[in-house]
Formats: structure tokens, C-alpha cells, sequence
């Protein structure tokens, strides 16, 4: 590693020795992984990372964080964090993801103080800045500590290093929690996210990267990027795809043809809405 990744990197390093022991909130995507790596770069076992299982979180997901830890020999715990047990989540509000994070973070925080770590880190990056994000509002009420915000590291240079490190997440596509499917407004069910979860997974499996299935009641709409475009223009793949995504119980499949855009439920939030979440929160 060379220039700025190198130094970049040792930023990040020196930021997680300074205090001392920490857990990584870590969920197995880009940013997380590389936190959770450079943390037990720079502390060793002064280290632990916490992965939460729900229904909005894939078992996929779940695996390949348990992956990552064992072949890195990082101490992990999972613990259980489901979002629809917190009061008003399941009715979809737009600030889901304050309540969200406020609770999966009282969590980690917990097993940081049962288990003598000093403080909680995780992974939000300088753009994320630029969308509507309520659980930053939740991680900073806690007191938890953003590394990559403090050194001010963006999506672009994480990727670039996690490459240079050789972490197989380097490349890997974006990730949000399954509940960012569903408008605003429309309740989140465990049918619903097992039908998401499922349609996706079957995506996925087909060679596709990036993807999402966006929940519109009886209407799947997939969003893409131009790789997920171009298997769409074989009839047979479109074929299987419509097919199995009217098993999980979708009446129609549609294709997004603006493509993948990530947050792309907040677009039918008002400004107002916005402030007034911000303003509650």
C-alpha cells in the first residue's frame, strides 16, 4: 500500500489506538469491514466485533460477517436486535431508522460494558452526509464513535484500500437492511421482508450485483445497475425472474428504468417531513 491509502490508513489505525479498546458495530458490508479489520490491525485482541441478527438482516449477511471474523481471527458477537419488536417501527415511520439504530446501539453498547471494551465504533462515511439518514442522529445522541467521519474518509478511498488490503469486500455492492424497501407509512411484516429477502437472494443467485426489490404491495420493482440490465435483456432470464418473483406473491415485476439509486424511498419525503424528523429526533 502506497500514498494516500497508506496514509489514510495509518490515520485510521492511529484513531482506533487512541482509544485504547474498542467493538465494532459490524454488519459484514465495505465500510464495517474494513473498520472492524484496520481495529484489530491496530488493538489486537483489544478488539471485538458485534453483528446483530433479525428479520431484516439476511442470513447471507449474517454468514459472511461470521466468514470474515474467522479468517481474520476476530472475536465476534451476535446478538439479536429485531427491529419490529421496537415500539412503532413495524408501522414504517420516516424516522424507522432512528428507532432502529437507538435500539441496536443500546445493544452494542451493552456488550462493550459487560465486556470491559472502552468505546463503540462503527462505520458511517463522509457520504453519508448527503442523504436523509435519521440513525446518524441515534449514533451520535449514544455517543458512539464514527472513525471515518472524524479522519474524514469517504466511500471511494474505503473501497481503494480494502482493495490494496485484500479484503474481499472491496468490491462488494452497497447494503441497507431490507425494511428500506417499503415505502414510508406501509407496515414492515415479516412476510413482507421474507418475500424481499427471497426475491433478492434469487437475484443475487442469477449473477446479479447490484440490486434491490423495492415493496409496493402487490407490485415488485426491481431496481438495477447496467450489468443487472443487460442479463434482463435475455428473454429466458426474464422469464425466471418474473416467474419466481410472483411465487413469493407479487400480482407484477417491474424494472426501475432510472436503474439502482440508493435511498431511493426518501425521494417521497418531503423537505418538511425531513425537518420535522430531525427537529423530533
Amino acid at each position: 500500500m502506497q500514498g494516500n491509502n497508506l496514509d489514510n490508513y495509518n490515520r485510521l489505525k492511529d484513531y482506533l489506538q487512541s482509544l485504547g479498546s474498542v467493538v465494532v458495530a459490524f454488519s459484514g458490508g465495505v465500510d464495517s469491514s474494513l473498520l472492524t479489520y484496520a481495529a484489530r490491525d491496530a488493538l489486537g485482541d483489544n478488539m471485538a466485533a458485534v453483528t446483530a441478527r433479525s428479520h431484516a438482516f439476511p442470513e447471507r449477511e449474517l454468514n459472511e460477517s461470521k466468514s470474515f471474523c474467522a479468517q481474520n481471527g476476530i472475536k465476534q458477537f451476535i446478538i439479536v436486535s429485531e427491529e419490529l419488536d421496537v415500539e412503532g417501527f413495524k408501522n414504517n415511520p420516516p424516522n424507522r431508522c432512528y428507532l432502529c439504530k437507538s435500539e441496536l446501539f443500546t445493544k452494542i453498547r451493552q456488550v462493550a460494558v459487560d465486556n470491559g471494551y472502552a468505546d463503540v465504533v462503527e462505520g458511517s462515511n463522509v457520504d453519508d452526509k448527503g442523504d436523509y439518514r435519521p440513525g446518524l442522529v441515534a449514533i451520535k445522541e449514544q455517543g458512539i464513535k464514527s472513525p471515518f467521519l472524524e479522519i474524514g474518509m469517504g466511500k471511494q478511498e474505503i473501497r481503494s484500500i480494502s482493495k490494496d488490503l485484500g479484503l474481499p469486500t472491496w468490491d462488494k455492492p452497497s447494503f441497507a437492511c431490507l425494511s428500506s424497501r417499503l415505502p414510508y407509512g406501509e407496515e414492515i411484516t415479516v412476510q413482507k421482508l421474507s418475500q424481499i429477502d427471497k426475491a433478492e437472494q434469487f437475484l443475487l443467485d442469477l449473477g446479479f450485483k447490484q440490486v434491490r426489490v423495492r415493496h409496493h404491495k402487490n407490485i415488485a420493482r426491481i431496481e438495477t445497475d447496467d450489468a443487472g440490465f443487460e442479463l434482463l435483456l435475455n428473454s429466458e432470464t426474464r422469464r425466471k425472474v418474473n416467474e419466481y418473483v410472483k411465487s413469493q406473491g407479487f400480482a407484477y415485476v417491474a424494472l426501475d428504468l432510472r436503474g439502482y439509486k440508493t435511498g431511493s424511498m426518501n425521494e417521497m419525503l418531503s423537505q418538511k417531513t425531513i425537518e420535522a424528523v430531525v427537529a423530533s429526533t
